[in-house]
């Protein structure tokens, strides 16, 4: 599979119309490295394996990585009210306030709205202005009862960890992950990453207008890395090396409404889902323009992380996986969920109105009969982010599948009730309640 994917990947960017890609993996023992494309369109520097991307949402496993350290050390636990630590953090609902825990963080299951993505300046104090900004966010769903992907959660544990030890986020990063492990290519602050080849994001086949977010995303979302020092890391989640128990974040936690999208469950920081009864252990991440997926399976050792700068992104690391894990440990990856063979006819008139959180409104309306939704970005990121209009294929009385003409892939969303009956969907990992 070594040499034969040296040549898949150049074919596979060509298709998907990704700029440049950069994978690795673990089989055996093994490591295995390629590159492929350019760094970015307007200067032509190729992708080489040890280029830097901006692997985004992969970093809340190294941010819960930290946390679990210090759980390790005896200074918190997984079910400590944040409060306990911060005594200064406040969010809209003051039960919540009280109640919120470390667990309800690191697996997504707090309710605060969690797309707050706010510029509080390149200073140390950063994450803690974010989580001073935190004290007016409401909530997307009541404390604990279903699961919502909450990038704020994880720059309030990486707040947490800066009151614990006394330092910058960035430098418990180093001291408690990157310098254990040599990881020599692994950095957050852009004037770091500087220092090598590294890739831009491209939007609408162009580079992005700018390169990333800003700094106080840092714990959610900001290290920028070669794939096998991605790699490098979860090897130390399945041999050792960070953690006396790294199993504990391997444990579902919570099950995902919408299972089509990312996996069945999530665990602490982890994705935990199943492939041909094997668990697997990932997760993924998106910036502006550039996208990075990690795989872990613990039973067979292989380990795989593919980075990506544009293009049909999604599409592009599910084919990369598929392939690759076939190929390695014959390993059936599930194929994105699609529209059925049989067309199913589904009453939606039930779902029409307005779903709203932090981030984002979705409308949804009928049309002919057939339901539509419109998606719209709000907030700090809605001017690099046009609205969208997708017509909802029924695959079930709650499932549907959607997507824009020119993208080879299919999103899921799966309208739900919580346990007291209120309406919500599932779409993007995301809990969307209804508003109107």
């Amino acid at each position: 599979m070594a040499g034969a994917m040296g040549q898949r990947l150049p074919e596979l960017i060509a298709e998907y119309e990704v700029p440049g890609a950069a994978l690795a993996y673990l089989h055996e023992g093994e490591l295995h490295e390629f590159a492929a494309g350019t760094l970015n369109k307007a200067t032509g520097v190729d992708v080489t394996p040890d280029s830097l991307f901006q692997i985004g949402s992969v970093t809340k496993v190294y941010t819960a990585t930290l946390i679990m350290q210090q759980i390790e050390q005896g200074r918190l636990t997984l079910d400590t009210p944040v409060l306990e630590v911060l005594p200064e953090f406040k969010v809209a609902d003051a039960e919540v306030t009280k109640k919120v825990t470390i667990r309800h963080l690191l697996t997504h299951t707090s309710g605060i709205d969690g797309d707050l993505f706010l510029d509080t300046g390149r200073g140390d104090d950063c994450v803690e202005k974010y989580v001073e900004a935190c004290a007016d966010l409401a909530q997307n769903h009541p404390l604990g009862v279903t699961q919502s992907y909450c990038n704020s959660g994880f720059s309030i544990a990486g707040r947490v960890l800066e009151k614990l030890t006394g330092k910058r986020w960035d430098d418990v990063l180093r001291e408690g992950v990157c310098e254990p492990l040599g990881l020599t290519h692994t950095w957050t602050l852009p004037e770091d990453v500087l220092r090598f080849r590294a890739a831009m994001g491209h939007v609408d086949g162009e580079p992005a207008p700018v390169w990333g977010l800003m700094r106080s995303a840092g714990p959610a979302g900001l290290i920028c890395a070669r794939p096998a020092d991605v790699v490098a890391f979860a090897r130390a989640h399945l041999e050792g090396g960070l953690l006396e128990n790294p199993q504990v974040m391997w444990e579902p936690q919570v099950d995902i409404p919408n299972p089509y999208a990312l996996g069945r469950h999530w665990g602490v920081g982890w994705i935990v889902d199943e492939w041909s009864g094997q668990r697997v252990i990932s997760h993924g991440g998106n910036t502006i323009g550039q996208h990075a997926m990690l795989w872990a399976v613990p039973g067979t050792g292989t380990i795989a992380c593919v980075t990506v700068n544009g293009g049909h992104s999604g599409a592009f690391t599910h084919r990369v996986a598929t392939e690759l894990f076939a190929e390695l440990d014959g390993l059936s990856v599930p194929a994105t969920l699609g529209p059925p063979e049989t067309p199913v006819e589904v009453d939606a008139s039930r779902y029409v109105g307005r779903y709203e959180r932090a981030g984002a409104i979705l409308d949804v309306s009928l049309r002919e009969g057939r339901p539509w939704l419109r998606m719209e970005a709000t907030g700090a990121l809605a001017a690099l982010e046009k609205p969208q209009e997708f017509e909802l294929v029924p695959v079930d009385d709650t499932t549907f599948v959607l997507k824009s003409p020119e993208d080879p892939s299919w999103l899921s969303a799966v309208f739900y009730e919580l346990p007291d009956g209120s309406p919500y969907v599932h779409l993007g990992a995301r809990a969307t309640p209804k508003t109107g």
